[in-house]
């Protein structure tokens, strides 16, 4: 799993274009003060260690919500961190599952609509800390 971690002072998006069948239909738009955004690439190796990515994606957001102060996240399916992609059901359960964890440690939480293509703004903040990558 590939992490893009930002410590933003505003994310805002709107979904642009459904870009799987199933996916639910999306909110008009969104915005998000002071919070953590995430993209995630969940890669096909993490479906054969699920809880292992999990728990460690989980503990890596943790150390940075507590390094910075934040206490909001939002978790962005963005599967171009790596060439190596899971299948899309394991991809979205594991951002819930990554959610529930981060929730469970008193963090809000939101995830952006997956399956679609997303228009979006982000003011990320200027500190060493506020734009960190990981591979878990």
């Amino acid at each position: 799993m590939k992490l893009l971690m930002f410590d933003t002072n505003e994310f805002w998006y709107k979904p642009f274009q459904k870009t799987l069948e199933t996916a639910q239909t999306a909110v008009d738009e969104a915005a998000f003060a002071d919070s953590l955004v995430i993209f995630v690439n969940v890669e096909e190796e993490d479906e054969l260690q699920k809880d292992k990515s999990i728990r460690k994606a989980a503990e890596n957001i943790l150390w940075l919500a507590k390094k910075t102060g934040r206490t909001k996240v939002v978790l962005h399916s963005f599967a171009h961190l790596s060439e190596s992609k899971s299948g899309i059901g394991f991809a979205e359960a594991a951002l819930q599952g990554i959610r529930d964890r981060l929730a469970a440690k008193g963090l809000t939480v939101a995830i952006t609509p997956f399956g679609y293509f997303l228009e979006f703004k982000i003011h990320v903040k200027g500190e060493s800390l506020a734009k960190v990558w990981k591979s878990v």
